[in-house]
């Protein structure tokens, strides 16, 4: 999946003239002036030349392309610098309609890289995006996601996800809430994934969904150095080797949000439940899933809102469930379903058959740059995550939760665009994650 985070601002100069009267002499209020005006003489000043050769390059105006350095880093995925030469283009309100942004970069355990990016932003209603990329050792991707239908204005709503992925950043320690960082094993996640999602807009705030999801999944050695491989630390863990899985999931929808990319108030509730199954709709070997998954959005002052996002995930039964399907908490993004964020830990951290989280956030935006063809909001949101992993379903969620506290940064190009840098300090130190579009 992708996880950059692709901002670029500047500043703007603007000079304000007064109008004047051109009448003002044939106005009986007006006492005639006793010296005439003298209209100046000679050629106007020159105007400066526009920037040339390599200066124009860091002249928000003239510059071919936005010029974003790549910083990131992540406990799982290590450092990555690089420059992404960012295309930009907006309709005659300034709103962002396409962004183009390929990229090179190194990164310190698979090396050299290149991607293309392309997000497309239609309309409110219809959006599309396609990621591809390489890089010198291991890791591979592939991603097309298209949406229709986000605003709820007619009877249906559709979108389409389709992924390959090959990731040789993912960690396992172990099942349970409090697995040691020296149970550390490192995996190469290799899957092929397709989801279609068709929603049944009974009102504009009402929805009934439907999820078909078909995946592929290789759980192959690790490849990090120093870290071991997940087959020598946990040689019988369910889920090694390939493994196909069909999901059928049926959601109902409340949500007022104002808007489903920036909100700033309204809330959000999905109650869902479903059935996955090895090689086939329905077979002996499924196991089923329920939980709740809730947003709410207050604005409690002047460019402030308060953001709250809280998770339950249950895989209930004793069935056999591959260890990356489990209920986990950790890293910097929230699915529906699936994993929950944790931001002073890695992604996937901790796994279990059941996971309670929640967030709290304070978006506040402290100012706005004038960016090359729109307008860019800079805000800052200190953040609280709680969440915990538990094995029976009559554990009391709340009991021995991992605590996270931290600060976000992030560029908003409204009305879709949303860049972050989420820096939070958990059990296990720091972690600091980037990425597209709000945690939550």
């Amino acid at each position: 999946m992708n996880r950059l985070l692709a901002a670029a601002v500047a500043a703007a100069l603007s000079v304000a003239s007064a109008p004047c009267r051109s009448d003002a002499a044939e106005d009986p209020d007006v006492p005639p002036t006793s010296m005439p005006l003298e209209v100046p003489q000679g050629p106007l000043p020159a105007q400066p030349a526009p920037p040339s050769g390599l200066s124009r390059w860091f002249n928000p105006e003239t510059a071919p392309f936005i010029p974003v350095p790549l910083i990131s880093t992540d406990p799982n995925s290590g450092s990555t610098f690089g420059l992404i030469p960012t295309w930009v283009k907006t309709d005659e309100n300034h709103d962002v309609t396409r962004i183009v942004a390929p990229d090179i970069l190194v990164n310190e355990n698979f090396g050299l890289g290149v991607h293309g990016r392309v997000f497309a932003y239609s309309s409110a209603d219809e959006q599309w995006s396609m990621v591809a990329g390489i890089k010198e050792r291991v890791e591979r991707e592939f991603d097309f996601e298209y949406q229709r239908g986000r605003l709820r204005e007619e009877r249906w709503s559709i979108s389409y996800s389709l992924i390959y992925d090959r990731d040789g950043t993912p960690r396992y320690f172990g099942i349970g809430n409090e697995t040691p960082l020296s149970s550390q094993t490192n995996y190469t996640n290799q899957q092929a994934f397709g989801r279609v999602q068709v929603g049944l807009n009974l009102t504009h705030a009402w929805q009934l969904q439907y999820t078909l999801q078909l995946q592929t999944v290789d759980v192959l050695p690790g490849t990090l150095e120093g870290v071991p491989s997940i087959q020598t630390l946990f040689p019988t863990v369910y889920g090694l080797g390939t493994n196909n899985q069909v999901l059928n999931r049926l959601a109902v929808i409340y949500d007022t949000r104002d808007d489903q990319s920036i909100p700033s108030r309204g809330m959000q509730w999905v109650v869902y439940g479903g059935a996955a199954a090895r090689n086939g709709l329905l077979n002996t070997s499924s196991y089923g899933e329920y939980g709740v998954d809730g947003r709410y959005f207050w604005p409690v002052a002047l460019d402030t809102e308060l953001a709250v996002h809280t998770a339950l995930h249950y895989l209930p039964g004793s069935g056999q469930v591959p260890f990356w399907a489990l209920s986990n908490i950790g890293g910097g993004e929230s699915q529906i379903g699936g994993e929950q964020p944790l931001r002073g830990f890695g992604t996937g951290r901790f796994y279990d058959r059941n996971s309670f989280s929640t967030s709290i956030e304070l978006r506040h935006k402290v100012f706005t740059f004038d960016a090359i063809t729109t307008k860019l909001d800079i805000e800052v949101a200190p953040f609280v995550d709680l969440g915990t992993v538990f094995a029976r379903a009559s554990t009391v969620p709340v009991d021995e939760v991992h605590q996270v506290y931290g600060v976000g940064f992030r560029g908003i190009a409204r009305p879709f665009v949303v860049g972050y840098v989420d820096i939070g300090h958990g059990s296990d130190g720091l972690a600091v994650f980037t990425g597209l579009n709000y945690p939550f």
